[in-house]
C-alpha cells in the first residue's frame, strides 16, 4: 500500500467514530441501522450510491477480512451481470474495479468500529463488537 493510502486508512481509523456503509434501501443496511438505533450507538451513515467508494478503503477493507468477502455474489447486481464479467472477477484488482463501478456487489453493510470490520449484519456479532 503506497504511504498516501496508508496514511488515508490510518486516519480512517484513528478517528475513532463508527460508521456504517452500505445502500440506504438495502433491507438488511435498514436492520442493522434500526438495530445501532435502539442499543444507543452513535454512527456515520455512507451510502455507497451516493457517495461511492475508493481503492483505499477497499484495501482497508480487504486487508481484514479478504476481497471476496466484501463481493455479494447473492445480489441481484451481481447475478444481473454478464457471466464474462462474472468469470472475469478473478483478482482483488478486478473486483474491487467492479465494486468501485458498481456499488451494488459489495456485500452489505459494513461495519468499522475499533479497528475492526463486520461485513453483513448479524445482532449477535454487533452486540460482541459493540459491547452492547
Amino acid at each position: 500500500m503506497s504511504s498516501s493510502r496508508l496514511k488515508w486508512a490510518n486516519y480512517y481509523y484513528s478517528i475513532g467514530t463508527m460508521r456504517i456503509y452500505g445502500i440506504s434501501n438495502c433491507t438488511t443496511v435498514k436492520k442493522a441501522l434500526a438495530w445501532l438505533d435502539e442499543h444507543g450507538q452513535t454512527y456515520e451513515f455512507h451510502d455507497f450510491k451516493k457517495s461511492g467508494v475508493n481503492v483505499a478503503l477497499l484495501n482497508t477493507w480487504a486487508q481484514q477480512v479478504g476481497w471476496e468477502k466484501l463481493l455479494n455474489r447473492q445480489g441481484m447486481t451481481w447475478r444481473q451481470l454478464p457471466d464474462a464479467i462474472k468469470t472475469s472477477i478473478t483478482t482483488q484488482e478486478a473486483a474491487f474495479a467492479l465494486m468501485m463501478e458498481k456499488t451494488s456487489v459489495i456485500k452489505r453493510p459494513v461495519l468499522e468500529h475499533a479497528h475492526q470490520i463486520v461485513i453483513g449484519f448479524n445482532p449477535a456479532e454487533y452486540a460482541a463488537v459493540l459491547g452492547a
